[in-house]
């Protein structure tokens, strides 16, 4: 997992399109909160702000 995070930064900062960054940053948030609200007491909750 860290060769490819190390990957990823590589190719942003070769390519110089920094502007991925916070485009990626969101949509691990996003994934990782579905993923912890699969099977919890709070899920209703998290899906009524979508």
């Amino acid at each position: 997992m860290l060769e490819f995070i190390k990957d990823l930064w590589g190719f942003l900062k070769e390519r110089k399109k920094f502007w991925l960054a916070p485009i990626i940053l969101v949509l691990l948030l996003l994934g990782g909160l579905l993923v912890l609200t699969q099977g919890s007491a709070v899920a209703p909750f998290i899906y009524t702000l979508f």
